[in-house]
């Protein structure tokens, strides 16, 4: 196998977004999402949805860009593997910018930018934020924890950094781990357990309201 070598191919690929527009004709505030392993857009922009309070604002579930069928059989994403991994988060940080872009180019909106991200998205919102060209005014991070190896979370303004109490893939250990990275880089952050597990409920989604609604202040 001494003969065999490996080679990367650019190539040019189509990116899913959901957009629910505000109620009213004022300038709104922006939420962008970002799904889980084996999700899709529909299912962030459910959970975005389902935040109270948020009438206002303009919602955005951006979709992954490596498709598979996931356990259920159903198509799902995943943002990536631990192959190439530099060359993905390039690719994907890329893919973020020009959808946000867009947004902020065809919507009406008056600036704000709160990126959220559950489990594996969690990460794609940390790396969006601190790597990415749109400055995000807060990021919230549902049962996913800080790229190891990512620094530069100074540039973060805001977090909202929430654990299900029962959650056996996002431990304590982690969660706590994450509080104190961001802040020992001087971020606001507000560590927020709740009573569930790897998902959402009534007790968090009233937390993140919460947390929104500092925005609209």
């Amino acid at each position: 196998m001494n003969d065999v070598s490996a080679h990367a191919v650019p190539v040019s690929a189509h990116g899913r977004y959901l957009l629910r527009r505000p109620s009213g004709d004022a300038p709104a505030p922006l939420l962008a999402g970002f799904h889980g392993y084996g999700e899709c857009a529909e299912d962030e922009l459910e959970r975005l949805a389902s935040i109270p309070g948020l009438a206002g604002w303009c919602l955005c579930s951006i979709e992954a860009l490596h498709h598979f069928y996931n356990t259920q059989g159903a198509p799902g994403a995943c943002w990536m593997t631990s192959r190439d991994r530099e060359q993905r988060v390039a690719e994907n940080v890329a893919y973020v910018d020009t959808v946000l872009a867009g947004l902020f180019q065809t919507c009406s909106l008056e600036g704000t930018l709160v990126l959220h991200g559950f489990s594996q998205g969690a990460g794609m919102a940390c790396r969006s934020a601190v790597l990415g060209r749109h400055r995000a005014s807060g990021v919230m991070l549902l049962g996913g924890d800080i790229p190891p190896e990512l620094d530069g979370l100074g540039r973060v303004r805001s977090v909202h950094l929430a654990r299900g109490s029962r959650d056996p893939i996002y431990q304590e250990e982690r969660f706590r781990r994450d509080a104190s990275r961001f802040v020992d880089a001087g971020v606001s952050c507000r560590a927020v357990t709740f009573r569930g597990g790897h998902g959402v409920n009534r007790e968090y989604l009233q937390s993140a309201g919460d947390f929104l609604g500092l925005f609209s202040l």
